[in-house]
Parts: structure tokens; C-alpha cells; sequence
């Protein structure tokens, strides 16, 4: 059956119902659950589905707007994305080049924030013990915020208020795709700062923004700037949104104030105040110090009060010296005339003999004492010798057990050392031993008999080598291979023809040439 219908390709119907697509559907919103979320492709293209409980659409979204996207696909996340509908000619297929993407209301922005704060928090990032206390007064603060907004402004003009310092601005985006990436390098970067360098690194952190939706707020709600705050060294404080604002930063920051001016009254004290203090405890210091002298003073003077004068203790001193003084001048003279009186009376009794009696008699008594003593030197000397030798007895038989077992352990070491060496000089001297048999056995006169030879031995059992040993008649044993046989000398023994040695007779077998 003829037509006259046109004609068209594959690749013509293809490209005719893309168009048609594209036309049709140019910007679309499209609401649904992802699935088959794996990742980014290597060429840096994501592909996914997305699907509600009636139909499915796949998706695709090129490199160029993934790296625009503030909210990153997750699997199971119900969002709504913006794009356009084509079709992939190759399959045959429909679908959504998306170009934004965001979860669908805030109800799952929500959920999706409550199950990330979960997951840090079971792995312990927002901690009480892990928080650090603040330094009293900083001498640097770093701000990473945005540099044209009014937090910073608010931030420098309360630390003027309160306590000028030095401050670091490390400018950011606050909100954007690239916001959690920015202040992720600014927290990482001040902690690179060299202690000592030309740029001082700041003693104290404060991450700021102002109010805003919870879309606005979402970077601060990123995993990469939570751990970033939770690895700085340099302690943190969080001051991002208003004072009902609450982001993931917040919790693991070592304090979260409600507004950036906040922020900064936390993080210094007032000038005015703190000089006041200063002022008040060294009046208090000074008062007290004051005070404990004047009572110091009080009760050294009541204590001087009572003591005597130095005038009258040494005038009572005095008088009592010259009495004393008075009273020995006439003691002296009447003890020397009273010994004076008893030597009169003595000096006549005293001879020379009774002299002479006593000192024989010390004499003696010290020649006894010191008899004495040598005496008990020696029994000491001869009680520590015998203590000595039966500590030293000790000592030999000590000495001489630990050289035995010293003797022994080594005897023990050296016999383990030595017996692989035996073994291997026996398995030596066996193996020589079997091969100097093997030889001795080769050479035995045993095995000429077994090639036909025969001995011949006399009564005696020794060696007939020559027939004059032997006598007509005399018994003889003749050993074989396989056995002895006896015979007797019959005859005179012969004579034995000795074979000429020499060259043969030049003259046998031709004549002489002379």
C-alpha cells in the first residue's frame, strides 16, 4: 500500500522530539526523592534519580553546576530541583539538566541538620571536656567574617569600648556555596601562623555573621567547618546569627555567644573596670600593709612599756660584783692560813721512806693496770681474729659454691655448644672408619681365596712360605674359599726354579756381530 507520509531517521525523530522537549520545558521545578546517589563520576558529572511513588526522572548534574550548588545531593533526601528537560538520544531517555537544588522546605533541612548533629555528637566533637578555657586577655584576636558587613564593624567597636587589641581580619564569604570552604581555610590558616612571625598569630578565634534564614546559616552548618573548629589549637568562639540562631558551630566551639558584640565583650574585659580592680586591690594591699604596722608598733611599745631600764639592770649587776668581789679577797686569805695551819701540822710526819713507799706502790698498781689492760687487748684481739675467720670461712664457702655454679652453668653451656660438634666428629670418624673397613676388607686374603688361591699353614697355625719349613710326613692344613683341607708332606721338598731376571741373552736368536 503506497503513502505519501514523509520519511524520517532515528537520529531525526531523536533530535525532533528533543527540541520539542526543550521548548516545552525550558525551566522546570521539579519535586522529588533522590536515589541512586553514588557520588561524583571521575569526569566530575553527578548522575541520580528522582522519583516519587508514582514515576521516576533520571538526573544529571554537569560539573560546572556542582560546584555552584549550596546544598549537596544525599541519597534519600527529598528536594527540589531547578533545570530543564532534554532527552540522551542514545537511550531514548528524558531528563532534568538540574542547576539548583535544595531540600524541599525547611521542615527537611531540619531533619537533615538534626541527623548530622547526631552523627558529630556520637563521635564526641561537642564534648564539654574537650572545650578550652579563654585567655583573660588576648593579646591578638582573629575575626573571619565578611570585611564589608556591619558584624565587623560591631565587633572592632566594642573591643575599643571595652579593651583595645590587636585584631586580624581574615575576610569570608558568610553565605554562598563557597562560605563553609572559605572559613574552613581562614580557622586552618591562623593556626599555620608562626607563634613568633611577622604576622603573631592570634591568641583567640571569633567566627561571626549576622542574622539570616536557616538557607543563609547553612554553611556554619557543614561537617568541614564543625572538625575545622574542633582541630584548631587556638580556642574558638562562635557568634553566627542572632540570639535564636543555633548552627552546628555553636557546638563544638569553646563558647557560643548570642551576637558578635557579645562576642566581643567575651573576649577581652573592660579596660576601665580591670584598672579600677587594680586600683582597688593595691589601696586594699597598701591599708592592710598600713595596718599591720601600726599594730606591730602598738605591741612592740606595750612590750617596752614593761621591761626594766638598762641602767638599772646593770647597777644591780654591778653591786652585786663588788660584794662578791669584797667577800673573795677575805675568803682567800683565811683558806690560805688555814692550809698554811694543816701542812705545819703534816710536815713533820712525812719521811723519806714512807715517800719512797708510795710511789713504789703506784708504780706497782699502774704496771698492774696496765698488765690489765694488754691483757684484755689481747682476748679482744683474739675474739675479733676468730670472728674474722669464721666470717671468712663464710666467704671461702660462699665464694666457692658461687664458682661452682658459675664453674658448672659454663661446664653446661659449653657441653650444649659441644655436642652438635661431637656429634658431627663421631658421624666423621664412623663414615672413615666404615670406608677403612671397606678397603681392609678388599685387601683381606679371603678374597684371593675366593678367586682360586689357597694357604697353606703348619701344626703351629703359621704361614708355610717356603717347602723348607715343612718334613716328609708332616701334617699340613690347606685353607680353601669354603673351607680347610688336611694333607701330609709326602716327599723331599723340590727345588724352586727362580725366573732369570736381566735382558735375555743377546746371543739366542741371532749370532753375534763380532
Amino acid at each position: 500500500m503506497l503513502t505519501n507520509a514523509a520519511e524520517y531517521t532515528v537520529s531525526e525523530i531523536a533530535q525532533a522530539v528533543r527540541r520539542t522537549v526543550e521548548d516545552e520545558f525550558g525551566n522546570v521545578r521539579v519535586r522529588g526523592e533522590i536515589s541512586g546517589f553514588r557520588g561524583v563520576h571521575a569526569s566530575g558529572h553527578a548522575y541520580f534519580t528522582l522519583k516519587d511513588e508514582s514515576a521516576t526522572i533520571d538526573a544529571v548534574v554537569w560539573k560546572s553546576a556542582w560546584l555552584k550548588l549550596l546544598f549537596k545531593p544525599e541519597e534519600g533526601l527529598e528536594v527540589i530541583a531547578t533545570g530543564r528537560l532534554t532527552t540522551f538520544p542514545k537511550s531514548s531517555k528524558y531528563q532534568i539538566v538540574i542547576e539548583q537544588i535544595q531540600p524541599a522546605g525547611a521542615g527537611a533541612l531540619m531533619v537533615l541538620l538534626e541527623e548530622r548533629r547526631k552523627k558529630l555528637a556520637a563521635e564526641g566533637l561537642f564534648a564539654k571536656e574537650r572545650k578550652r578555657p579563654l585567655p583573660y586577655l588576648p593579646g591578638v584576636i582573629g575575626v573571619v567574617t565578611s570585611p564589608t558587613g556591619a558584624v565587623i564593624r560591631d565587633i572592632l567597636h566594642r573591643l575599643n569600648d571595652r579593651f583595645p587589641r590587636h585584631v586580624l581580619v581574615w575576610p569570608v564569604r558568610v553565605q554562598g556555596d563557597t562560605s563553609a570552604a572559605e572559613v574552613v581555610n581562614a580557622i586552618e590558616g591562623f593556626n599555620r601562623l608562626p607563634v613568633e612571625g611577622a604576622i603573631p598569630r592570634p591568641d583567640i578565634l571569633i567566627v561571626a555573621r549576622g542574622g539570616g534564614s536557616i538557607e543563609d546559616l547553612w554553611g556554619f552548618n557543614e561537617e568541614a567547618v564543625v572538625r575545622a573548629v574542633v582541630a584548631s589549637r587556638i580556642p574558638v568562639i562562635s557568634a553566627v546569627g542572632h540570639e535564636t540562631d543555633t548552627t552546628l558551630i555553636d557546638y563544638a566551639s569553646d563558647l557560643r555567644c548570642p551576637t558578635p558584640t557579645a562576642a566581643a565583650e567575651a573576649a577581652v574585659p573592660v579596660r576601665a573596670e580591670l584598672v579600677a580592680y587594680v586600683d582597688d586591690q593595691g589601696q586594699r594591699t597598701r591599708n592592710s600593709v598600713r595596718r599591720k604596722l601600726m599594730n606591730d608598733r602598738d605591741r612592740v611599745r606595750a612590750a617596752a612599756a614593761g621591761l626594766p631600764r638598762p641602767l638599772d639592770l646593770a647597777a644591780l649587776a654591778r653591786q652585786r660584783l663588788d660584794l662578791a668581789a669584797t667577800r673573795l679577797t677575805g675568803e682567800l686569805k683565811h683558806l690560805g692560813q688555814l692550809k698554811r695551819g694543816e701542812l705545819g701540822k703534816v710536815a713533820p710526819k712525812l719521811s723519806v721512806r714512807l715517800l719512797g713507799a708510795m710511789v713504789v706502790q703506784r708504780t706497782e698498781r699502774l704496771a698492774n693496770l696496765a698488765r690489765r689492760g694488754a691483757a684484755s687487748a689481747v682476748r679482744a684481739v683474739e675474739r675479733r681474729r676468730g670472728a674474722f675467720a669464721t666470717v671468712a670461712a663464710k666467704l671461702s664457702t660462699r665464694a666457692l659454691q658461687t664458682e661452682v655454679t658459675q664453674a658448672r652453668a659454663q661446664l653446661t653451656r659449653s657441653a650444649t655448644r659441644l655436642q652438635p660438634n661431637l656429634r658431627r666428629v663421631l658421624e666423621a670418624r664412623r663414615s672413615r672408619l666404615d670406608a677403612l673397613g671397606k678397603l681392609l676388607e678388599s685387601y683381606s686374603y679371603e678374597r684371593v681365596l675366593d678367586r682360586g688361591f689357597a694357604v697353606v699353614l703348619n701344626d703351629a697355625g703359621d704361614l708355610v712360605r717356603n717347602p723348607s719349613q715343612t718334613k716328609p710326613g708332616e701334617p699340613l692344613t690347606v685353607r680353601l674359599a669354603e673351607g680347610d683341607l688336611g694333607v701330609s708332606v709326602s716327599g723331599a721338598p723340590a727345588r724352586r726354579r727362580r725366573a732369570r731376571k736381566g735382558p735375555a741373552d743377546p746371543g739366542e736368536g741371532q749370532q753375534s756381530l763380532f
